[in-house]
């Protein structure tokens, strides 16, 4: 099975998967972690809303986790707050999965601070998932570490690099955000990755 990983991040949800997997990251600085903890993959630093679009017919299953912070509730938290504009490309790529792609899909973001446009086919913790699996609903979720929005510090994100199982030195950071745990925040622990993963090879070829 021929597998996409779009806004792969850093990778803690594909951390359990075999077979043929490309990964697709639009920051360098992540795609080489990514490729450090996942040598068997393919990856592509490259824009992933595009890439969907020009080779996603290549794939049997498509993995997608659009950026987050625009739907965020935690985001629209604080008096400071920059007024945005959610990001509409989730939904442009749900919509695109749904009624032009004939292979199995997951779209997957964090919960949002509205109610969803599309209903999702499951809420799995804080993470939202569209998707034309059977059984997804069934998923188990794994507990976030205690006050896992709040680390925001050093020795935090040591901490969430232990939980997620992703091996880097020092910190990432990308958009202007100055926080080192945010790129671990946003990953999907591995345990939910590979039950998602084990429903798609069970359901392989059947759609």
């Amino acid at each position: 099975m021929k597998t996409a990983n779009l806004y792969a991040g850093l990778g803690d949800n594909s951390l359990e998967w075999g077979g043929d997997v490309t990964a697709v990251e639009y920051t360098q600085a992540i795609a080489d972690v990514y490729q450090s903890n996942h040598k068997n993959h393919k990856v592509f630093v490259t824009d992933a809303h595009q890439f969907l679009l020009d080779r996603g017919h290549e794939f049997d299953f498509i993995w997608s986790s659009p950026p987050c912070q625009s739907h965020s509730r935690f985001t629209r938290s604080g008096r400071n707050r920059t007024p945005r504009y959610p990001d509409m490309r989730l939904y442009e790529e749900i919509l695109f999965l749904m009624h032009d792609f004939r292979g199995l899909w997951v779209v997957e973001n964090v919960r949002p601070y509205y109610e969803p446009l599309i209903e999702p086919a499951a809420v799995i913790g804080r993470h939202v998932f569209w998707s034309n699996l059977d059984g997804l609903e069934g998923v188990e979720d794994i507990k976030s570490p205690p006050d896992f929005i709040n680390k925001a510090n050093l020795q935090a994100s040591e901490e969430l690099k232990e939980w997620h199982g992703i091996e880097y030195d020092g910190s990432i950071y990308y958009e202007g955000n100055h926080d080192p745990c945010q790129v671990l925040r946003n990953c999907v622990h591995r345990s939910v990755g590979a039950q998602i993963m084990d429903l798609a090879l069970n359901q392989w070829g059947e759609v």
